[in-house]
């Protein structure tokens, strides 16, 4: 799974998300991306998820590039714990996604099956998504 090597601050606050992407919103690398139409947390085992379905259904062929990398740490308090004694421990990390982010962008095969390998994607994120070409981007 993905997880930042070193960073900055051990905990972050978990904020807003406030607007639309700015960053990300065409397809660069490959013929064909999914891309978010809403906001929210994309944890890493949902990115891996993902990974694996696209890279299993084009069965080794084709190119894949994610574009998203899970870089916030979430915090979880234990169970039955009572109230105050700070803030709980790093429990996993997730890429916080604003409307219009190009998550996952593929190359190499037809359009049908690149369409078929992104809804299979998209059934395993936590945010609505929609199939986006090349030429629909620029």
């Amino acid at each position: 799974m993905f997880t930042p090597k070193k960073v900055k601050h051990r905990k972050h606050h978990r904020g807003h998300i406030r607007g639309n992407a700015t960053q990300k919103l065409h397809v660069s690398f490959g013929a064909f991306g999914l891309k978010a139409m809403e906001s929210g947390w994309i944890s890493a085992r949902q990115i891996e998820a993902s990974r694996r379905a696209i890279t299993r259904f084009l069965h080794r062929g084709g190119k894949v590039w994610i574009r998203i990398f899970p870089d916030k740490p979430i915090t979880i308090k234990g169970s039955e714990i009572r109230m105050g004694g700070g803030k709980g421990p790093v429990d996993h990390y997730v890429a916080a996604i604003k409307p219009g982010t190009v998550i996952f962008e593929v190359d190499g095969i037809p359009e049908a099956s690149a369409r078929q390998a992104m809804r299979l994607a998209a059934y395993k994120l936590s945010v609505k998504t929609r199939f986006v070409t090349k030429a629909q981007t620029l």
